[in-house]
């Protein structure tokens, strides 16, 4: 299966999807030009990984920003991850949102309520400098 590995700028995010090395990973900013075209080949990857996932994925989403087109994505992709619990594959989400923004925080709840995916929200510094 092909590895996608984007590095971020600051309009897209950092994206990592590599079975091969059990990695995946959205994180950064995300508000692209064209949110459907920019994420199509990850729906794709994900429909393909779906087919034949690892005995465990274990998801991670670091999110600084995104849009408001970029969270209906997010959450098909949460969809699709759902979709493979249902087929009887575990799935973990690693929420992780900096200590002081709130907003990032309860969205991360919010999806939690939407899916039935098993969530860890987890807390982080962001060290300014």
């Amino acid at each position: 299966m092909t590895t996608i590995r984007q590095d971020g700028n600051q309009d897209t995010p950092t994206i990592i999807l590599d079975k091969e090395n059990n990695k995946f990973e959205i994180s950064g900013k995300s508000f692209p030009a064209d949110v459907a075209e920019f994420y199509d080949p990850v729906m794709n990857w994900l429909d393909d990984y779906a087919e034949d996932p690892l005995e465990e994925t274990v998801f991670t989403l670091k999110m600084d920003y995104f849009n408001t087109a970029s969270s209906k994505v997010i959450l098909d992709i949460l969809y699709k991850l759902e979709d493979m619990v249902n087929d009887g594959h575990k799935v973990l989400i690693r929420w992780f949102f900096p200590d002081d923004d709130e907003d990032m925080q309860e969205t991360g709840e919010e999806y939690d309520d939407i899916v039935d995916v098993e969530f860890e929200h987890i807390e982080y510094t962001v060290e300014y400098s």
